[in-house]
């Protein structure tokens, strides 16, 4: 039977997990995070001016802890942090999944700032920097921190198996720290990546079969997870006994 390995960090592991479930009753369902989300830090005194940017639902989270402010106009890296602004009571727009899309927004609709970028201690793009270069005043703050956890025994016994393993790769540095803690690798490893970065974190000849999300965002990825689950179940009755 194949397994689906999920490392995201709380909560959205078992969120996800709880849909997957549902999806592929057949399929067994890992979840062991390879990071532990941590709130920290200050922001800065706010005049009201700021357009707020928002590049995962965790900044968002650590925004909302640190200030009531939930009038401040907002811009989201994708609909699924919109949406997590949102149910906080900040009205952010969503751009199309990834860092290239929101700047690409701003420039299309003449969003002048300044601008706020509420961060993780690790990010895969320097949105504020990117802004700066282009003339904007931004800056950005660290609101949380992704504190790296051991892959979990169940995890490397599922890696040390014979059957598939199917990993869904969410940023790049779930991947470097994937790679990191799994060591050698015996099942079969099938890879859904985020997007072409994410790919790049995968160590060469790792991967029975990886596949890139067409856009940056979860319908895509669970597409992509679809046709793996799909593939895995090919592979292994070809494979089982006759």
């Amino acid at each position: 039977m194949p397994t689906l390995l999920i490392t995201r960090p709380e909560p959205e592991a078992s969120r996800m997990a709880r849909a997957m479930r549902a999806a592929w009753p057949g399929v067994s369902v890992i979840v062991a995070p390879l990071m532990r989300i941590g709130y920290c830090g200050a922001l800065p005194a706010l005049a009201g001016k700021e357009v707020l940017i928002f590049s995962s639902r965790h900044g968002v989270e650590g925004f909302c802890r640190l200030s009531p402010r939930r009038d401040l106009r907002a811009i989201a890296v994708g609909a699924a942090t919109a949406k997590a602004a949102r149910a906080h009571g900040i009205d952010a727009r969503p751009a199309g999944g990834d860092a290239a899309s929101l700047l690409a927004l701003i420039a299309r609709d003449g969003v002048q700032g300044p601008f706020l970028h509420p961060r993780g201690a690790h990010v895969a793009a320097d949105i504020a920097g990117a802004l700066r270069a282009r003339g904007f005043e931004a800056v950005d703050v660290v609101v949380y921190a992704q504190e790296a956890v051991p892959l979990s025994e169940a995890a490397r016994a599922a890696l040390d198996g014979d059957d598939p393993v199917i990993l869904p790769l969410m940023s790049p540095r779930s991947g470097r720290l994937f790679f990191a803690e799994a060591g050698d690798i015996r099942a079969p490893l099938f890879i859904a990546a985020m997007s072409r970065n994410v790919a790049e974190t995968v160590l060469p000849g790792a991967a029975t079969r990886l596949i890139v999300a067409k856009t940056p965002d979860m319908a895509s990825l669970c597409a992509g997870l679809h046709d793996l689950v799909s593939h895995a179940k090919r592979v292994e009755g070809r494979e089982g006994p006759q």
